[in-house]
């Protein structure tokens, strides 16, 4: 444990209370402001984790593992209170965590295989359009006479583009991945039999020049 994984875990405590604040009462300007801090907050820890983790090089399996699981956490529940709220759209939300969902699947089984499958620039330009996507929808709320709605709305079919596109690009990551793992256990397989073979002969062989050489 460590303070880029401290930062992690603490992004993931921070979940349930931005939905507990978004989604307890009415949604006054009050709770306007504070799911506006607490999300942001927790959207901050995503940037910082990963700076320290390089920059300290302090880069551990954990933090590789933990990080995306609280990225889906926050991104998704916002997304979630958004849609009992009335200001996302319900289909738009169930292709952006569905993405997640499958992209994790994808790691999951990439890590029951032996390898993984790192963040791309193109998953990374997603997360950065999501946390700013949702902090116009939920700031734009308050200020509905402003820009900041409209300009919410505009980034949220964006970020359904960028799911879309970003998913079948870790799609095609993985089959390639998987592709070389599968041919690369073909050819141990091949070649095993090939080892035992050449032992079999070898024994018989030493065994007869032994007897010449006596």
């Amino acid at each position: 444990m460590n303070l880029p994984n401290s930062l992690t875990l603490s992004r993931i405590f921070l979940v349930p209370l931005l939905v507990v604040v978004l989604l307890t009462g009415r949604f006054e300007e009050r709770e306007i402001w504070w799911g506006f801090i607490v999300f942001l907050t927790a959207a901050l820890t995503d940037y910082f984790d990963g700076y320290l983790a390089r920059k300290r090089q302090q880069v551990t399996t954990l933090g590789k593992l933990l990080d995306p699981i609280a990225d889906k956490l926050l991104i998704s529940s916002a997304f979630i209170s958004l849609v009992a709220l009335g200001i996302a759209s319900a289909w738009m939300v169930v292709i952006i965590i569905g993405r997640e969902f499958a992209v994790s699947g994808l790691r999951s089984i990439a890590s029951a295989e032996g390898f993984t499958i790192d963040a791309s620039k193109l998953g990374k330009s997603k997360m950065a359009s999501q946390v700013v996507c949702i902090s116009l929808l939920i700031l734009g709320r308050r200020f509905p006479e402003t820009f900041l709605y409209p300009a919410g709305r505009f980034l949220l079919w964006l970020v359904v583009v960028l799911a879309i596109v970003s998913m079948i690009h870790y799609f095609r990551r993985f089959w390639s991945q998987i592709d070389e793992s599968i041919k690369y256990r073909k050819r141990r397989a091949y070649r095993r039999p090939i080892r035992i073979l050449r032992r079999q002969r070898k024994g018989p062989t030493a065994a007869i020049d032994a007897g010449r050489a006596s």
